[in-house]
């Protein structure tokens, strides 16, 4: 399932976990701080390796020198309470460490001093971001950069830098991210009595390439990593770096390189005792091997973790052990007990809000209740995950749609300012020509004549900028209803078109009787099978074209009267108005023939693609009674899960209703495949083209689909 990167950072569930936290405990002197060595702010500076690999330890150690720091300089007793915080968070005491780090900001408030109170914001973000707070965290990282804005202390800014940089790639702003951690980088190079610093901005700096899969830049950065640690002579550096090491193997597809990593981390980690980094280790190798399919060592080592996480009280660490025991058991068929790992794992995700990590979470659940043959857990898995997943989608959507609009409020911005600019121009213009006028009356002609023509050019000037804005309002116009990367309607547009139809002056089904009973229209619901596998294999930039490939098939399938919609990530909805009732099978055969008999050549690579679907005709009436398009959308959803549940590349369509009188459509809502099974629902299946789709089986039709409906499913 998942694993840790770096530090402590988690490589899907909390990038940041720890290695926030070493740029804290990194942090060197402030401005007027001792310097001789034997003096308390030096004995403080000591304790920061302690306090990264064995932190309740270095907290004893703190306790007793804090009754020393009474009357020590400013920087000295900033410096120890900034210490205290993260020894404390580290030792699973975020009590204590909250209130260390609040002391700290009153303490650089009392004294009017911008840098110790940022120190202190740091402290109190890392705290925050250990509790799952993550909103709060990532304010509290802003405000700390604002603070230190003007500060002369490089190393607290290159800190700060690193950390707002990686709040910006939690909440999946790469770009924004690149810059800041590039900075921190800079600013780190010129902190010569600190190297420490430059190590822990470089190993932000190849998580970031990674996460981004800028797989290059990311091996030119770790090198530079390891020829930096190599010089500090720390273990536990080297240790963290060959974590780093391992998240960029896996994720380029070095499974070798990536477990001799992790087997050197281990054995470093060990000696050093450092229990927290050790459990994350032990995770990590979990992941190893059930990459490899190897489940009982898999739940050996997630075993392991979670002895160690009893002891460190690292929650997040836990959870990601659990999932990664959970998805072992599955693969033992120990399914009762994997369910029960696998759930407890993710309750900790959906207390983060880490949406992205929860839907990873959830796809490969089902895909794992799949194998075992659990269908029932698997569409509900499939359920959260396609929840989730358009979630994100519409929030990706929105935060286009505004971007968009604040481009196109600049602009107009723009434009008013040179109106009102020509207008101060036309006035002034007025005044001379009132002047010329009492001075050289016999020119007075000649004057309105050059007046008229500049009002003249100045309208058409108007006119021209007022066609520019219109035109401006017709994109922004288009790009509220069309999906920006295959220029489909969007959900919305749907939405507005259903609500329209309803209520216009004909009902939809008074409007449908003017055809015939035989003519009805239709809903498609489509799903690429497999998608994520593509994106992690060739990219995101591959998986955009194969929706591209997608949206441009439909468009040679489906009629310029039918409605396309991009219905969410890798989802695409169809509706028909109007179309022959025995042809809705048809449809759905042409639609899986034409996308699987598609190759998309892709760089190097050539890229083939199925999709599972789910039909019904529409409007869809049980006794008598339409059923509203939003319960008709998600009946066929249910019926894309069962195409996806039994083979994929295939499509389910609801025909219609039998002896409904003995259930309701909530109880066919609820299990669509029940009702199937005791013939409330006529179910009718299309099977897709392909070499790896097998052909239906007789065990399928006699045990899946009732008789009457078996015989119409063979004719497909």
């Amino acid at each position: 399932m998942a694993g840790f990167r770096n530090d402590g950072w988690l490589v899907r569930v909390r990038p940041r976990a720890i290695a926030v936290a070493v740029a804290l405990v990194l942090s060197p002197a402030l401005a007027g701080a001792e310097t001789d060595p034997s003096s308390l702010y030096a004995r403080i500076i000591d304790m920061r390796e302690q306090s990264r690999f064995v932190p309740e330890k270095a907290l004893k150690q703190l306790l007793v020198l804090q009754t020393e720091a009474a009357g020590a300089p400013a920087a000295t007793q900033a410096e120890l309470l900034s210490q205290l915080s993260v020894a404390n968070m580290r030792a699973g005491k975020n009590d204590a460490a909250m209130a260390a780090a609040d002391q700290l900001i009153a303490y650089g408030k009392s004294l009017h001093d911008d840098t110790i109170v940022a120190k202190g914001l740091m402290a109190k973000g890392y705290v925050l971001f250990d509790r799952a707070e993550l909103d709060a965290s990532h304010q509290t990282a802003f405000d700390a950069e604002k603070m230190a804005a003007t500060s002369t202390n490089l190393a607290l800014r290159s800190q700060i830098a690193v950390t707002v940089g990686q709040t910006y790639a939690e909440m999946g702003n790469f770009p924004a991210a690149l810059a800041k951690l590039q900075t921190g980088v800079d600013i780190a190079r010129q902190v010569n009595d600190d190297p420490v610093m430059l190590f822990g901005a470089l190993n932000a700096l190849v998580n970031l390439y990674t996460q981004m899969k800028e797989y290059d830049k990311a091996s030119a950065a770790l090198d530079e990593l390891l020829t930096e640690t190599e010089k500090l002579r720390s273990p536990g550096r080297m240790a963290i770096a060959k974590i780093t090491e391992y998240g960029l193997a896996i994720d380029s597809g070095q499974p070798k390189r990536a477990l001799r990593a992790l087997l050197q981390s281990l054995d470093l980690e060990r000696k050093l005792g450092a229990e927290r980094m050790i459990g994350m280790t032990l995770v990590n190798l979990s992941d190893s091997y059930l990459k490899e399919h190897d489940y009982p060592r898999a739940a050996q080592y997630a075993t392991e973790s979670l002895r160690s996480t009893a002891l460190t009280n690292d929650k997040s660490v836990e959870a990601t052990a659990r999932v990664n025991l959970g998805q072992a058991y599955l693969g033992m068929g120990r399914i009762a007990e994997g369910k029960k790992q696998y759930e407890a794992g993710m309750a900790r995700y959906e207390q983060e809000n880490n949406k992205p990590d929860l839907q990873d979470a959830l796809r490969e659940y089902g895909e794992a209740l799949e194998r075992v043959g659990d269908l029932a857990g698997a569409v509900s898995a499939y359920h959260r995950e396609r929840a989730i997943s358009n979630e994100l989608f519409e929030k990706r959507r929105q935060q286009t749609v505004l971007e968009l609009q604040a481009k196109y409020e600049t602009e107009k911005k723009q434009r008013q300012i040179q109106l009102l600019s020509k207008e101060n121009q036309v006035k002034g213009t007025e005044i001379d020509n009132r002047r010329l006028q009492q001075r050289v009356w016999w020119l007075l002609a000649l004057v309105f004549a050059l007046a008229s023509m500049v009002v003249g050019l100045l309208y058409r000037k108007v006119r021209h900028a007022n066609a520019q804005l219109e035109v401006k309002n017709l994109e922004l116009k288009a790009q509220s209803t069309l999906d920006p990367l295959t220029m489909l309607y969007n959900r919305r547009h749907f939405q507005d078109f259903m609500r329209d139809m309803i209520h216009a002056d004909k009902p939809l089904t008074e409007k449908r009787t003017l055809h015939g009973d035989d003519i009805v229209g239709a809903l498609f619901l489509l799903d690429v099978d497999h998608f994520k596998n593509i994106n992690d294999r060739y990219g995101h930039a591959a998986g955009d074209a194969v929706l591209k490939m997608i949206a441009e098939n439909l468009r040679v399938v489906l009629r310029e009267t039918d409605m396309i919609v991009r219905w969410g990530g890798e989802e695409f909805l169809a509706f028909l108005p109007t179309i022959p009732r025995h042809g809705v099978d048809e449809i759905a055969r042409r639609i899986l023939v034409g996308i699987s008999s598609q190759i998309i050549r892709y760089q190097e690579h050539e890229i083939s693609v199925n999709v599972s679907v789910g039909f019904a005709p529409f409007p869809l009436a049980p006794a008598d009674v339409p059923l509203p398009w939003e319960r008709a959308v998600n009946l066929i959803d249910m019926a894309l899960y069962l195409a996806k549940s039994h083979g994929r590349n295939r499509a389910y369509g609801v025909r219609g209703f039998e002896n409904f009188h003995q259930t309701s459509m909530e109880a066919i809502e609820q299990d669509l495949e029940s009702a199937w099974r005791a013939g409330f629902v006529d179910l009718s299946v299309v099977l897709g083209g392909g070499p790896e789709t097998p052909p239906p089986s007789p065990s399928e039709h006699s045990n899946v689909v009732p008789l009457k409906h078996a015989a119409h499913k063979n004719s497909h």
